[in-house]
């Protein structure tokens, strides 16, 4: 849980905060779960979803050079011909404003396209699994899936050109 909400929020401390918070949520919604599905899945279901109000409170200003190059998971810099450079504080420091906006826009999506791409990107869930914790079919979960890309392709477009 807690690894799903730092995903989400970009951060070790508030996504413990977030996970706690959940599990403080739970205790006390113990008696709505139906047990129609993994107790797990629930109980993820709430962490992200709290972690999704968390990040959607954030006010965030993010300033990318799109020329700039970035930094991959590691910390070495991807050159423009592919390869992999030293890591470069300044590019480390661009691909993580470039993480928040897209937590951003993750967080600004409508439901239920929000829930769908959280689920399956920060909290690495499959389609079956998202299936299965939503009650949803499996080829509604794709549509979803591939709507709220799209929407968020749009979304970031959109803050991209923003000035």
């Amino acid at each position: 849980m807690v690894r799903a909400c730092e995903r989400i929020l970009g951060g070790r401390q508030d996504a413990e905060d977030a996970a706690q918070e959940a599990f403080v949520i739970a205790y006390r919604s113990l008696h709505t779960w139906r047990a129609d599905g993994p107790f797990g899945a629930w109980l993820a279901r709430i962490a992200v979803r709290i972690a999704v109000r968390h990040a959607a409170r954030r006010r965030t200003v993010a300033w990318a050079d799109p020329h700039v190059t970035l930094v991959d998971p590691v910390g070495s810099v991807a050159s423009a011909d592919g390869g992999f450079a030293t890591g470069d504080p300044a590019a480390l420091v661009l691909r993580t404003e470039r993480s928040a906006s897209v937590r951003s826009a993750v967080a600004r999506l409508a439901e239920p396209y929000r829930e769908i791409v959280v689920l399956r990107f920060f909290a690495e869930r499959s389609l079956l699994e998202i299936a299965h914790e939503t009650g949803r079919p499996l080829g509604t979960v794709k549509t979803q899936l591939h709507r709220g890309l799209l929407r968020l392709r749009d979304e970031l477009e959109r803050s991209e050109l923003a000035p």
